[in-house]
């Protein structure tokens, strides 16, 4: 692959990556493409808004919001656009990936308990599946995503797991 196939390739896993973070598919990712994926989690597991679990998704949301916007809404909008994004937020990612990790650990250690259905801190590959499908991710790809995960073949995912992974994904050109 020559540099202007590999170029061409990041950009695509960088728009991916974009669309994935845009719940509501509206050009830029905001604080409500957060709570969007909160609901969709809550509602794919019928898990109270206001329950515990419903609360530390909610606020993990918020926290990773917080953490994306402040590494990647330059212009302060309250929005990242796909240029903010595949930009300078891009590079500190790519340079950080440590950081995006920490950002995102909140969430998805809430997401894994709202999806653990027997309180082990460890949930079922089928129930990551189903929560990756609820952020919609097309279902083939969920399960192939949710078998990734599991790095231990257990049956479940942790939260190093989940974190390990996720930091990957988004980091990896």
């Amino acid at each position: 692959m020559d540099s202007t196939d590999a170029d061409a390739l990041y950009r695509r896993r960088l728009a991916n990556r974009f669309r994935a973070f845009d719940q509501d598919g509206d050009g830029t990712i905001s604080r409500e493409d957060f709570t969007t994926a909160a609901k969709r989690v809550l509602g794919a597991f019928d898990v109270p808004f206001r329950s515990d679990k419903g609360q530390a998704l909610w606020s993990g949301a918020e926290a990773f919001w917080q953490g994306m916007a402040g590494i990647a809404d330059v212009d302060g909008d309250q929005k990242v656009s796909h240029a903010e994004f595949t930009g300078s937020a891009a590079k500190r990612l790519h340079d950080h990936p440590e950081r995006f990790a920490e950002i995102a650990r909140p969430f998805l250690r809430a997401l894994l308990a709202v999806a653990d259905g027997d309180g082990d801190g460890r949930a079922e590959t089928k129930d990551v599946e189903k929560a990756l499908v609820a952020l919609g991710v097309e279902p083939h790809m969920a399960a192939l995503s949710a078998e990734s995960l599991d790095t231990d073949r257990s049956g479940t995912v942790d939260e190093e797991e989940a974190v390990t992974a996720f930091a990957r994904y988004f980091m990896t050109n």
